[in-house]
């Protein structure tokens, strides 16, 4: 149940017919976990307790860095040199403190990933290298927890719910393969980004993760699993193609 103050606060997502009084009560009761409180996560954490998320966990392993503060948006001045994560949960405290969020130090790899997602409902990735995506995507597959990913390089952007778990649905892995398992990639420090664009992709993110969350209960609840949405933020356009599961697939495959 929603009290007084909590249907204030989400008045305006209970009158939406496709959320309602039941959706919001999921999402008061839904744990997603944060993979990076950079470019995509913050303004993802922003919307994701603005839309009353009961538990949030926040990883990161980063430093705040001034280069930062040109699109990561939960930071200012005075967060320079401190913990990206405990100023990401010092941030959602402030905002509503009725959210339980808890900030993680820590690097995601194959090694602890899937630890840190167990007993989440959602996982949603911004991390920006390929080892950390697909060592949380393959343990999103053994965990049974949906990913939604969002990823921005120049003006292109990539957002997409997988649930490689399900017999019939792709994981990431089967859109990237297993070329991209190496540490080294392109950054944002090497190719630029637009902080605006970043925010477009990450608030799409979180449509997107909002879907997930509600299906069953709200209208609003359709997954999309695999449905790559492809964004250009120079035309601006957008263009959606469907991932399908590579049955060759080593982590969700056969």
């Amino acid at each position: 149940m929603l009290t007084p103050d909590r249907l204030d606060r989400f008045a305006r997502h209970i009158v939406l017919p496709e959320i309602g009084g039941t959706g919001q009560v999921r999402l008061a009761s839904s744990s997603v976990m944060l993979i990076g409180a950079g470019g995509v996560g913050s303004p993802a954490l922003q919307y994701l307790a603005a839309a009353g998320i009961g538990r949030i966990t926040v990883a990161d392993c980063d430093d705040v860095d001034a280069s930062n503060l040109q699109r990561q948006t939960i930071f200012n001045q005075a967060d320079i040199a401190a913990s990206k994560a405990e100023r990401a949960a010092d941030w959602v405290r402030r905002f509503d403190p009725a959210i339980n969020v808890v900030p993680r130090n820590v690097r995601i790899d194959a090694d602890n990933a899937a630890g840190l997602i167990a007993g989440h409902d959602l996982v949603l990735d911004g991390s920006d290298n390929f080892a950390t995506r697909l060592a949380v995507s393959d343990a999103c597959v053994a965990s049974r927890v949906p990913l939604t990913t969002v990823a921005v390089g120049r003006f292109q952007g990539q957002v997409a719910n997988f649930a490689g778990h399900l017999p019939d649905q792709a994981c990431y892995r089967c859109w990237v393969g297993d070329a991209f398992d190496a540490e080294d990639c392109d950054t944002c420090a090497d190719q630029g980004v637009l902080g605006a664009f970043v925010g477009m992709a990450s608030t799409l993110g979180v449509m997107q993760a909002l879907r997930v969350l509600l299906d069953g209960v709200a209208d609003l609840g359709d997954p999309q699993w695999g449905k790559l949405l492809l964004l250009d933020g120079l035309k601006p356009a957008m263009r959606t193609i469907a991932v399908a599961k590579d049955p060759t697939c080593r982590a969700c495959g056969g």
